[in-house]
């Protein structure tokens, strides 16, 4: 099942919550439905509504400012679209840069999506080591970005230029 998209009021991405939980709260008048699927409907006994793929909330909800979007292996993969950063076939799994044999760190900037075959070849050399070249630089998401880059590519051609403005 598809995530949906939370919006503060004043139209900040919040975060994520599964479909069933952004029904729940736009039946609970917490939030309201800024876009929905085009083809995906909810259906009940007294209910047929379209599902939601992105709401905004009702009240504005104040969050602590973040600056960073917490690293993990799952958001590079994502932020580089699950292509390999040297050859641009499909990537399974994260390489770094500055390999941690050689002090290398587990940050945004230092890793990238790569294919088992070019991580394998690459081993741990630095790409000018190993005379592969990057096909795109490593860059650090904001916390929005990373939410948006979690919802999945085919979701950004659906979403408002407004929102996906920085995420695509």
């Amino acid at each position: 099942m598809r995530d949906t998209l939370v919006l503060n009021a004043s139209f900040e991405p919040l975060s994520t919550v599964t479909l069933n939980r952004a029904v729940v709260l736009v039946l609970q008048d917490k939030a309201v439905v800024e876009q929905a699927h085009p083809e995906l409907r909810m259906r009940g006994a007294d209910l047929d509504i379209p599902a939601p793929r992105v709401i905004r909330l009702c009240r504005y909800v104040r969050v602590p400012f973040r600056r960073q979007a917490p690293w993990s292996r799952r958001g590079v993969l994502v932020r580089d679209r699950h292509r390999c950063a040297y050859c641009g076939r499909r990537a399974t799994t994260v390489d770094h840069v500055l390999p941690r044999s050689q002090g290398g760190q587990d940050t945004w900037l230092n890793t990238v999506a790569a294919c088992a075959e070019d991580n394998h070849r690459k081993a741990n050399r630095t790409p000018d080591e190993a005379g592969m070249a990057l096909l795109r630089e490593p860059f650090e998401p904001t916390p929005a970005d990373a939410m948006l880059l979690a919802l999945g590519a085919e979701d950004f051609e659906a979403l408002p230029a407004w929102l996906a403005r920085d995420a695509a």
